[in-house]
């Protein structure tokens, strides 16, 4: 936490005065970290759900595990210098409406590549999905995109959950074999 930016909060499109949670200055050893990112359209699609959503998940881990977690989310922008590397942990929404950079495609891949996670979801329909992987493609260039097994650890080491939803396990793969191993 030494080098990490302070917390900041950016306007939503949809929550306005969501209070900020009385311990939300507290350090901590986990934070939910929120991608920005240039969107395809007029207004910020990264702030979809923001912060209600990030506060809300930040809590049920504190209160389901033993993390020491921060009760409020951290806006991480890939063109901030090298901030990215200080946040193990990065959520993206509505990745169906991104528009990275080349800049931006190099520094995710080099975060991942480090062992940063990165997890994103709501998509919807084909045209979203052609939108994520066309930056993804540039993100890995090297790597396609696999179904990973229902029966893989991933899917089962707190719950079982025996038929995930479509499209729910994909990871990029190194060498064609799933990262999930």
């Amino acid at each position: 936490m030494a080098y990490q930016k302070p917390f900041r909060e950016y306007p939503a499109v949809e929550y306005y005065g969501f209070p900020l949670p009385p311990d939300s200055a507290e350090k901590t050893e986990w934070v939910f970290g929120r991608l920005m990112y240039p969107a395809i359209v007029r207004y910020p699609r990264w702030t979809m759900d923001y912060p209600r959503s990030d506060r809300h998940f930040a809590a049920a881990l504190r209160r389901l595990t033993r993390l020491n977690v921060r009760s409020v989310e951290q806006p991480i922008d890939l063109d901030d210098t090298d901030d990215v590397y200080n946040w193990p942990f990065l959520y993206g929404v509505e990745v169906g409406y991104w528009n990275l950079t080349d800049a931006e495609c190099r520094k995710l891949r080099d975060y991942l590549l480090r062992g940063g996670f990165f997890m994103c979801d709501d998509f919807h329909g084909t045209q979203e999905w052609s939108v994520f992987m066309a930056s993804m493609s540039r993100v890995f260039p090297d790597r396609p995109v696999v179904d990973i097994d229902n029966r893989d650890a991933i899917f089962h080491t707190i719950f079982d959950l025996d038929d995930p939803l479509p499209g729910s396990g994909r990871a990029i793969s190194q060498n064609g074999a799933s990262l999930r191993k």
